[in-house]
């Protein structure tokens, strides 16, 4: 996988998992401060599109994963 696919795989788990969490009505419900979390992540992937840097891709990258187009 690249970079790329990695992040969005990671970014797409994250807000499931924050709103299985999250929502009063799932059965794995902890908090609904977790749907924070998902706004997050919605920021970080908004950012990441405006100005075409992602933090966790130039992770990815140091730790010598293959960078995609």
């Amino acid at each position: 996988m690249t970079t790329w696919q990695i992040v969005r795989v990671a970014a797409g788990a994250f807000i499931l998992l924050s709103l299985a969490l999250g929502i009063p009505g799932s059965p794995v419900f902890v908090s609904q401060w977790w749907l924070a979390f998902t706004a997050f992540v919605g920021v970080n992937l908004l950012q990441s599109g405006v100005t075409k840097w992602c933090f966790m891709e130039t992770m990815l990258r140091k730790l010598g994963v293959r960078p995609g187009c």
